[in-house]
């Protein structure tokens, strides 16, 4: 799986503003709606409940909140860097500001390799660096697309 298979140019948001993890959970439900259909609620409300069993926060100023809904026909992906670092309860106790979220259809069996692509690429330090001086979101887009 390439991380192309889950985002789209159109996907990619630089600068967004939320002061708290709920709020930025909400905004990015909110946005995932017109590409998925779902209501806001359900997307919403399943992202919240993947938070209950554990920060999605992997550290090092990274967030990949994801959940898994039947309705899904494929998987959603959508990035943001905040205009500002927010707390995110990551693993490292560090703020989060670079945040990928990932839509994911029930009982997919690629849903790991999914979610391994995504981390892989956040994870990367180079990658990461140019996400954060990114002045336009398709200089995040290919930041996060171009071949390593």
């Amino acid at each position: 799986m390439e991380i192309t298979d889950l985002i789209a140019p159109d996907r990619v948001t630089i600068d967004l503003q939320a002061s708290t993890k709920a709020q930025l959970l909400a905004e990015l439900a909110r946005r995932a709606v017109t590409a998925t259909g779902l209501p806001h609620k359900q997307i919403g409300d399943a992202l919240q409940a993947r938070e209950t069993l554990g920060s999605t926060g992997v550290g090092a100023g990274i967030a990949i909140p994801h959940a898994q809904i039947a309705e899904l026909d494929g998987f959603y992906g959508l990035f943001v860097r905040l205009s500002r670092p927010i707390d995110y309860d990551a693993i490292d106790g560090h703020p989060v500001d670079l945040v990928f979220l990932l839509l994911i259809p029930a009982n997919s069996k690629e849903h790991l390799q999914a979610l391994a692509c995504v981390s892989r690429r956040l994870r990367d330090q180079k990658v990461a660096a140019e996400l954060r001086k990114a002045e336009r979101a398709h200089e995040a887009y290919d930041a996060l697309t171009k071949s390593s």
